[in-house]
């Protein structure tokens, strides 16, 4: 079988890259072969990329050649993940290709992407329409000359248009399959395939032998990491606690300004970006993982990735967090920004060594049943054969 992933990037940033590269590598290992066309290159993990995808077609150089050439390899189905440009899925469709579509977050039917209200960020429930101009038109500008600039929701609404194009749907959560539902796509058009995250080897395991919160992810805003400094600030002051912070983004500033009007550097460690093989000793160190997100998680990966690794998750109840985190058993599960009741998960769990590791061997045991590689490719490969039948 010939599979054409069809993506924004080429490289790595965070978990739709992470999946893209995982599922090309397990296809290949299948015996498939794989090709990219893909936007711009990334610089973090480019040559894993790469190796991946030997055969790539890049749209920066020219959208419709590039498109052509990729459609010239001859793919049995073509795998599309995240396409900003709803003009290469046109032409692919155009073109009469079989498409498959990955749905990983919000960006389809959000014209912010996070699917919350911008102040609040309480979770907004309702469907995409001409509305959202009011409470969600004015959006921040990275490139732009201003800070701000005005969205209107029409562009979101040709992407869905054009999106209900795709022969099947495919999405990691009963909540992605409900979100989808509610803007109109057909339910027996959707697949449900809970990613799968790799098992850890012995000394990634956890060994509970320090009192050390971890966080790995993005910064940014809808991650809820200030949150989770609110809570760390309301930690017993006698308790040896420690936060680990993995990860990069455009909040860091605000948070490391945070942690300091916080009276918190002494307990606080920024560690940056890191690669997997880099984070396996903050994993062996800590006691438990933190998920403080605030937007409705499409999955969460990074909790069945903690929970590979023994560790139990504290995580406000948000998208689709609830698939994976069972409350009291592998983890706490906290009302949406209770930022009190947060603390007091963390500091139960701090705390109390033997709970901890309860709970992480648990969570062991449930991610190792539910969120593995070998498992999440092989159906993943099954439903990709199907599909290139059809």
């Amino acid at each position: 079988m010939k599979v054409l992933f069809v993506h924004d990037r080429c490289g790595e940033q965070g978990g739709a890259e992470a999946n893209v590269r995982l599922s090309a590598e397990g296809l290949v290992r299948r015996g498939d072969a794989v090709a990219l066309l893909h936007g711009d290159e990334t610089t973090a993990g480019i040559e894993r990329f790469r190796a991946a995808f030997p055969t790539r077609f890049a749209w920066s150089a020219g959208r419709e050649a590039a498109v052509a050439q990729a459609l010239a390899w001859d793919p049995d189905v073509v795998y599309a993940h995240k396409v900003a440009d709803p003009a290469v899925l046109a032409a692919i469709h155009a073109a009469g290709a079989h498409v498959v579509r990955m749905v990983h977050d919000h960006d389809l039917y959000c014209q912010r992407s996070y699917r919350y209200f911008p102040f609040s960020r309480k979770i907004c429930t309702r469907r995409a329409g001409y509305a959202c101009a009011l409470t969600c038109g004015v959006l921040r500008s990275r490139d732009g000359v201003l800070p701000v600039r005005l969205a209107w929701p029409g562009r979101i609404l040709r992407g869905l248009e054009q999106a209900r194009t795709a022969q099947r749907m495919v999405v990691a959560s009963s909540f992605m399959r409900d979100e989808l539902t509610l803007h109109g796509f057909a339910a027996e058009r959707i697949s449900v395939l809970p990613i799968g995250v790799r098992a850890a080897p012995p000394d990634e395991i956890s060994a509970y032998d320090q009192p050390l919160i971890l966080y790995v992810g993005q910064l940014l805003r809808g991650k809820g990491v200030d949150a989770l400094l609110d809570a760390c600030a309301r930690l017993p002051a006698a308790s040896p606690w420690r936060l680990g912070i993995v990860g990069d983004g455009s909040h860091r500033a605000k948070l490391k300004a945070q942690v300091d009007r916080l009276g918190l550097r002494a307990r606080v460690t920024f560690h940056g970006w890191m690669t997997q093989e880099a984070i396996a000793p903050l994993y062996r160190q800590a006691r438990v993982a933190a998920v403080p997100s605030l937007w409705p998680e499409p999955m969460g990966m990074v909790g069945p990735e903690a929970m590979q690794r023994a560790l139990p998750v504290v995580a406000f109840a948000a998208g689709g967090v609830r698939e994976w985190l069972d409350p009291g058993v592998t983890g706490e599960l906290v009302a949406w920004n209770d930022r009190d009741a947060y603390a007091n998960a963390l500091a139960r769990l701090v705390g109390d060594r033997a709970l901890a590791e309860r709970m992480g061997r648990a969570g062991l045991e449930r991610a190792r049943a539910l969120f593995t590689v070998d498992a999440y490719l092989d159906r993943l490969r099954d439903l990709l054969s199907r599909e290139s039948q059809v």
